[in-house]
């Protein structure tokens, strides 16, 4: 796949259409849907014939966090009076709490309302001979809020400290509840209060994030939509050997990942010997590459891919490469691992693992670099490159 004159100022001009034109593009919103309507265009526009996957999302990764806030105040107050109804309902939110940060499906994710949403995709078959492996290029249209908590790095982890006791604290009160119901303990209500206080807090932090505005988003992650339209023409002109490309523009991925999901339960079968690479945040640091991502659980990327990764590092010193960790988050290499196919995030995070304008208002256009993408660019293609000789 040969590198292409102005190929990083095509990648920005379609940054550029997405963050600027178009600008903030929230799960589920129009503007999402004129942000895919764009990736839908483009794609068609290279001689692809883009298919798109619609399904409902949530449009908020802060709504079900907010919901379990409240019915851990509603346990609180029930076990006053009814002690076994307060313990069974403290159980099933710290249970629902798990599958949430799990990243599994749940009852907390169905809280209205639903809004319509979809990815836009298209396939590069190879060109030589049948499909020997699968290769998926994703990368998500849309935006996410910008609450305090992502506004310093302090802030942050403030965040961080307070959500992990918030939950040890309702763990621990949905426990003191069915201790307290069987052995008639009469301490254990008034000691819950500290969990009580800590569930309108997380309400509080809620209620702000969702009404706080959306980001434009231009590094996270227009820069990753832009790249798979980028990657299109030259893979449009210049197929891989024996690797059937999926190109895929996701929606809904700052809600629940509902893109990536329906991505994987619709195509997973059709695919032969997959791979993803997923992108993420690559305007303005990078090129690195994530060893591991968690909230909750710690999840690796594979083994092949890093070591693929780390060759190309090897051979390829002037991109100056690194392995780096997300944490307090996940990108959409969680939901492939999860369908069962061997993933990696090249992302532009620094070494010490920050997202630079991470859901900041400042993620703007303006702060593009195009020497950085430059090397990205180059990082991400001879990835691609090694995964089809592999």
């Amino acid at each position: 796949m040969g590198e292409p004159i102005g190929s990083v100022t095509r990648w920005l001009e379609h940054v550029r259409a997405l963050a600027h034109d178009i600008g903030p593009r929230g799960p589920g919103t129009p503007a999402e849907g004129r942000a895919l309507d764009y990736c839908r265009e483009t794609l068609a526009s290279l001689g692809l014939s883009p298919g798109e996957d619609r399904f409902l999302t949530s449009g908020s990764v802060f709504r079900p966090h907010l919901v379990a806030g409240l019915g851990v105040i509603v346990a609180f107050l029930l076990y006053r009076v009814q002690p076994w109804l307060g313990a069974v309902l403290a159980v099933a939110v710290v249970v629902l709490e798990v599958l949430e940060l799990t990243l599994r499906p749940n009852l907390l994710q169905l809280v209205p309302p639903r809004l319509p949403s979809r990815n836009v995709w298209a396939m590069v078959e190879p060109r030589s001979g049948p499909v020997q492996q699968d290769l998926v290029l994703m990368g998500h249209v849309d935006t996410q809020r910008t609450p305090i908590i992502f506004s310093t790095p302090r802030w942050f982890t403030v965040y961080r400290v307070f959500s992990t006791v918030a939950f040890v604290s309702f763990a621990l009160m949905a426990a003191g509840y069915v201790l307290g119901a069987t052995l008639g303990w009469p301490w254990v209500w008034p000691a819950s209060s500290v969990g009580a206080v800590l569930a309108l807090l997380v309400v509080a932090m809620c209620v702000e994030a969702e009404l706080s505005p959306q980001t434009a988003g231009a590094n996270d992650n227009a820069t990753a939509a832009a790249f798979v339209l980028t990657l299109g023409e030259e893979l449009g002109r210049e197929p891989l050997t024996r690797t059937r490309v999926w190109l895929v523009c996701s929606g809904s991925e700052e809600a629940l990942h509902e893109g990536a999901r329906e991505f994987y339960r619709r195509h997973r079968s059709e695919m032969v010997a997959p791979r993803a690479i997923v992108l993420e945040m690559l305007g303005v640091s990078g090129p690195a590459w994530l060893e591991s991502e968690e909230i909750v659980l710690r999840l690796r990327s594979d083994a092949g891919l890093q070591q693929l990764a780390e060759r190309v590092a090897r051979e390829r010193p002037d991109l100056g490469a690194y392995p780096t960790r997300l944490t307090g988050g996940v990108t959409e290499m969680s939901d492939a691992l999860a369908a069962g196919v061997p993933a990696i995030t090249v992302i532009g995070l620094t070494r010490e693992g920050k997202g630079p304008y991470w859901h900041l208002p400042t993620d703007t256009v303006d702060k593009m670099d195009p020497a950085v993408m430059e090397r990205n660019y180059g990082f991400v293609k001879a990835l691609i490159e090694a995964v089809d000789e592999r």
